[in-house]
């Protein structure tokens, strides 16, 4: 495993009037006590209590941010318990390329609204350093952010930068809808968790020596797809929380209303499941349902939905969020910030293998059109025969080797994936975007994360990419000092290749096959 050193830290101000109390920072709610690595040159501020824990009355209401009480001393040397995972009942899920198992083991609790702070050392309080904070991916069901070390990415900064990862509700805890949570209680707080994550960096990162004008929103997979939720929310109001932002394979899936049929319907089946179907307070009663019960009734609800990967998801609720992903981006109703976006050449890769339905599970040897169908109908249930048949006709069976499982691959990644990129890259003039493609080490749904994480090698592209982000990052404009300038042309991207890095056209066949899927966006994501 390399061992990064942090690059350009000696040419920080060491004043003693100014200088960060080693490895401890004091808040208003709390004196937090790092962890000083001096081998990697990094101060780690780890399980930072951002807000009141989501917990009995809190549960499905928005975050208490800052926590309400004082917190007195805290060791902030070790990482808090993961946001509770849903998953569907016996199943083994698995997103970017790490394995979660079931939701309802150890190391998982309810009560963890809490972020992470990487600060190089000898950071003084005045040094005003620029800010990029991580939204893991996971589906919105699982993920955390312990996998997501700081080392490489502060190494490769050739200006000192602060690195944030941060928690946020998951699956039923973060994403139900239904009259009666939005009569009593909030929806998407999943979302708002991660605002008020944005919003305590706005209030306190000054105190670990960043700037709170130089925020950079990073997000990977449905990490990406919030990032898209902040840009359009409010109407493309960001509320002065970022100044730029990220995206890595942003997916667009279902975005229903949080009071429509489907919304209901998940409502309905989980009350069912934990018991609560039968009461007149149907909100009330869940909020008194064990976290251990309300997991496994969440497995058992989930379950009822063996073709769909993520069913809980952010909706459409009439106040953050007023507008689905595809007609913002095309009408340019974002916040109007610096933007990198892009995707993986195999985003498709591998996903239809895990359907438990052999129906609609297109890797199996007897699979036809019939199945490819129901896989894709899985994750966007209004998709209709009709328009599938004209996906068939622009993704044609001998292109992928008469393979239907190739076929359904190819279709579900642009659908999901890289289509989101190239309509931001045609519509958004702030945008970058990029193409990730690696045959070395493979270019998977977030292979890419292996730059920034954990590089098996020295290989120049992982250097590279990690200066193209931070770059980005501290000025709004990805530069490397061994790679091609990066330029924001309409309908060009960067190819990140280990043989070849230079601005490459987005293909007019691939053009042409997003504007077919945005062409149904109603049909697809409502």
């Amino acid at each position: 495993m390399l061992v990064p050193q942090i690059v350009g830290v000696a040419a920080l101000a060491a004043s003693a009037a100014a200088q960060l109390s080693g490895n401890t920072a004091v808040l208003d709610y709390g004196t937090f006590i790092g962890e000083q690595d001096d081998d990697a040159g990094i101060i780690n501020f780890r399980g930072v209590r951002y807000a009141d824990a989501p917990v009995g009355d809190l549960r499905w209401r928005a975050p208490v941010s800052p926590p309400s009480s004082n917190l007195g001393e805290v060791d902030a040397s070790s990482f808090p318990a993961a946001c509770i995972r849903s998953t569907a009942d016996g199943a083994e899920e698995e997103e970017v390329v790490f394995k979660y198992s079931s939701a309802a083991v150890s190391g998982y609790s309810e009560d963890c609204l809490f972020l992470n702070v990487y600060v190089p050392v000898s950071t003084a309080a005045d040094d005003s350093l620029p800010v990029l904070v991580f939204i893991h991916g996971g589906g919105f069901q699982v993920g955390d952010p312990d996998s997501d070390p700081p080392d490489y990415l502060l190494s490769s900064s050739s200006e000192p930068l602060i690195f944030v990862t941060i928690q946020y509700r998951l699956g039923s805890y973060g994403y139900l809808g239904g009259k009666a949570i939005g009569n009593d209680g909030n929806f998407n707080v999943g979302l708002l968790d991660q605002r008020a994550a944005f919003q305590w960096v706005q209030k306190y990162i000054s105190e670990f020596g960043g700037d709170p004008s130089l925020v950079t929103m990073w997000g990977q997979s449905a990490g990406a797809s919030a990032v898209m939720f902040h840009l359009l929310a409010n109407g493309g109001n960001n509320e002065g929380l970022f100044a730029r932002a990220i995206a890595d394979s942003p997916p667009i899936g279902i975005q229903p209303e949080c009071t429509g049929t489907f919304a209901e319907t998940l409502l309905a089946e989980l009350a069912e499941e934990a018991g609560c179907d039968d009461v007149q307070d149907v909100v009330n009663c869940l909020r008194g349902v064990d976290a251990s019960d309300l997991t496994s009734a969440t497995s058992r609800t989930l379950a009822r939905h063996p073709t769909m990967l993520y069913p809980l998801q952010p909706c459409i609720d009439g106040d953050y969020l007023t507008s689905t992903i595809v007609p913002a981006l095309e009408a340019n109703a974002i916040a109007h910030v610096p933007l990198l976006f892009g995707s993986n050449t195999d985003e498709g890769s591998g996903w239809s293998s895990g359907i438990s339905v052999p129906s609609a599970n297109t890797s199996m040897p007897n699979a036809t059109e019939d199945t490819a169908y129901a896989f894709l109908q899985g994750q966007y249930p209004g998709f209709t025969r009709t328009s599938f048949n004209h996906a068939v006709d622009l993704y044609p069976l001998g292109r992928y080797g008469y393979s239907i499982d190739r076929q359904a691959q190819q279709m579900y990644g642009e659908v999901r994936y890289i289509c989101s990129a190239v309509l931001a890259g045609q519509r958004l003039s702030q945008l970058y975007q990029y193409h990730y493609d690696n045959p070395t080490t493979g270019s998977t749904h977030g292979a890419e994360l292996t730059a920034f994480f954990s590089p098996p090698d020295n290989s120049n592209i992982w250097e590279v990419m990690r200066e193209y982000w931070t770059s980005f990052a501290r000025d709004g404009r990805p530069q490397a000092a061994r790679a091609s300038p990066w330029t924001n042309t309409p309908n060009t991207r960067m190819l990140l290749h280990p043989g070849r890095i230079g601005m490459e056209y987005v293909d007019g066949a691939l053009q042409n096959r997003c504007d077919f899927w945005h062409g149904i966006s109603e049909e697809l994501w409502t």
